[in-house]
């Protein structure tokens, strides 16, 4: 009998989310593939790869193969089925995803979505983070380029390889609003992103000060002596951002400064 092959889908939206169903919606259109959905019970965007230690966690089965894991982030997620549902053979592929709104640049540190695969590849699993770069004002948004990307990318990686070493995944962005007839995969590095505060103070009804964290635009620039395209330049021209991520963040080029500077 012909082995299945097995992806492990998870996302930071929730489990209810048009992204993930989509996503999982497109996988089952590929021959011989088995998904197991493990998804946060509820939205945990920007929880970044937190692990829940303080309190238990427990699974609730919502149809065959898909999970919601109550009050979980997603690598609680991916660590809890590695753990119970993938205990003899690790999945095929884990896919993080689809992301509503895009994970570029330093973003990607604070990125649920992107600690998942984060979560696979500790695991040594070929992992992809996938999201869909948003206009806000269309509340629903249009799954469908990622859909058509993620089906082709998984169906090369099925018959050939993974092509990153272990402790790298593929981080994905997908332009919005496509004006272009075929947009092209690029590879590209993450941007250099510019952040500003943006907290709006409230008031409830006895008086008490809370904030909001507000939304920033989405604003870049280069890295100086960086040769190639950013994830940002490559969504602003309408095409779509595959970025090689590393879970090693040691400052390679200091080092020696800092041998220097501490003798």
């Amino acid at each position: 009998m012909k082995k299945r092959y097995r992806i492990l889908v998870t996302n930071d939206d929730g489990y209810e989310a048009k992204g993930l169903l989509s996503l999982v919606e497109a996988l089952r259109e590929i021959e011989d593939v088995e998904v197991t959905v493990v998804a946060p019970a509820s939205e945990k965007s920007a929880c970044g790869h937190s692990l829940t230690i303080i309190r238990p966690l427990r699974f609730v089965g919502v149809e065959d193969n898909f999970f919601k894991l109550d009050d979980g982030t997603p690598s609680d997620c991916v660590y809890l089925a590695l753990s119970t549902m993938f205990v003899d053979s690790k999945p095929d592929l884990l896919i993080s995803g689809i992301n509503r709104g895009s994970n570029m640049g330093e973003d990607i540190t604070y990125s649920g979505t992107a600690a998942g695969a984060m979560e696979g590849v500790l695991h040594d699993i070929p992992s992809i983070a996938i999201s869909q770069v948003m206009d806000f004002t269309d509340p629903g948004g249009d799954f469908t380029l990622a859909q058509e990307t993620i089906k082709k990318l998984v169906l090369k990686i099925k018959d050939g390889s993974f092509p990153l070493p272990e402790r790298e995944f593929l981080n994905i962005n997908i332009p919005p609003n496509i004006d272009i007839e075929e947009p092209k995969m690029i590879i590209t590095y993450a941007g250099y992103r510019l952040y500003a505060n943006d907290s709006h103070l409230h008031r409830n009804p006895r008086g008490e000060e809370y904030y909001w964290l507000g939304t920033h635009p989405l604003n870049f620039s280069a890295r100086k002596g960086q040769e190639g395209v950013s994830d940002y330049e490559a969504i602003k021209s309408g095409n779509i951002s595959i970025t090689p991520i590393q879970l090693d963040m040691s400052a390679y080029k200091s080092i020696s400064l800092l041998k220097e500077w501490i003798e």
